[in-house]
């Protein structure tokens, strides 16, 4: 089976336009999250994209005026990881996008309301950047862009494509807010993964890209060497109390990687701050003889990005290798599951060669991904 390799990545956020910047803001504890009044009916905290700088950065290279929020924040991640790759579009090029809600907000702005359309999204950015094949669109609920990452392996490992550029957003609506107010799943204040105080997620937006192909560059390799994906069908949107389909999950991609869990280095969890997620996760991290390994969760930084969220998290997982560098999982203060877990509580300089990525999400899809570092250049 053909290697698989991830060469170029880029992160759009709150907390900048560059991984560089992302990482920066990280090192510092910085975070992303902010009271807002401009969606809902009441204020709330979450994690958005200025407007005026998103604009101010996509006029450099497009109009402004013709593409929503979320289009324009794909775009922009896209034309950096494309800047930065070493292979061209062509006819062995996959486009992957990633996203739950997608353009949501169009059925109440002053877009067409077919623009809502996940086909019209996935249209507008292939044309944009000129891609030769239909975009192929993972809509899996919030493990879509962690399974947009093993989806183009599969199909590079199969001799489908080449490369493949990986896109992932979400953008905050009142349309995701009051769904998860419906489930009383909201926090009152910046999200806590894994406390004892946690009581709901934050939401956030961001969008996050990579490029993945069978070709080995010079330097800054990442390989992704295993995969795995399970539904627990447990709930429509609760996980298995046992925590079985991710266990499942990361015993598949431990397999196809060769290796056992003593190997990994550091754990990208989900955690999103609910009761039930943190939980199922602690006793699958368990079961899998994991409870020692660092761990983080990245939902105090940027929220809950939904459909983005396993991709941006698996980038900076990316950078957490490159850099030797394990970052504070922000909002964690008492443990609050009922296992055992080495949550990272500030930043800590340790050799990161193998991480896991999890995800899970609603309708009991989880999928975990294995990424090994090669040698890193200076």
């Amino acid at each position: 089976m053909k290697d698989v390799f991830i060469t170029a990545n880029n992160i759009i956020s709150p907390l900048g336009f560059t991984c560089e910047a992302n990482i920066s803001q990280i090192t510092k504890g910085e975070s992303g999250i902010a009271l807002h009044d401009t969606i809902g009916s009441s204020p709330c905290y979450a994690s958005l994209i200025n407007d005026d700088k998103l604009n101010h950065e996509f006029n450099k290279i497009g109009d402004v005026d013709i593409y929503t929020k979320l289009e324009k924040m794909m775009i922009l991640s896209l034309q950096d990881t494309i800047s930065q790759s070493a292979f061209p579009i062509s006819d062995k090029t996959a486009l992957v996008i990633a996203t739950t809600k997608g353009n949501i907000d169009a059925l109440h702005n002053n877009f067409a309301p077919e623009r809502a359309y996940l086909p019209v999204l996935g249209e507008k950015i292939k044309k944009f950047f000129g891609f030769k094949n239909e975009p192929i669109v993972i809509s899996n609920a919030c493990v879509s862009g962690i399974l947009s990452v093993a989806v183009a392996k599969r199909l590079i490992q199969n001799d489908y494509y080449d490369n493949a550029f990986i896109v992932g957003g979400d953008i905050v609506s009142e349309f995701t807010l009051s769904g998860f107010q419906s489930f009383q799943a909201i926090s009152e204040k910046p999200c806590k993964p894994f406390s004892k105080h946690r009581n709901g997620i934050t939401i956030g937006e961001a969008a996050a890209s990579i490029a993945i192909t069978n070709q080995r560059s010079k330097k800054g390799n990442i390989q992704v060497i295993g995969d795995g994906s399970c539904n627990d069908a447990n709930h429509i949107s609760g996980p298995s109390r046992d925590g079985e389909g991710l266990y499942k999950s990361v015993v598949s991609a431990l397999q196809e990687a060769k290796i056992t869990s003593e190997t990994i280095d550091y754990i990208s969890a989900h955690g999103t701050a609910t009761q039930f997620n943190d939980e199922m996760e602690a006793i699958a991290f368990n079961r899998l003889k994991l409870e020692q390994t660092p761990l983080n969760s990245l939902k105090g930084y940027y929220g809950h990005t939904l459909g983005a969220s396993g991709l941006l998290e698996a980038i900076v997982g990316i950078h957490t290798m490159k850099n030797n560098m394990l970052y504070t999982s922000l909002g964690m203060d008492e443990l609050g599951v009922s296992v055992p877990l080495n949550i990272i509580k500030q930043n800590k300089k340790a050799e990161i060669n193998t991480v896991l990525k999890t995800a899970s999400g609603f309708g009991g899809c989880n999928t975990a991904i294995i990424f090994k570092k090669l040698t890193y250049e200076k």
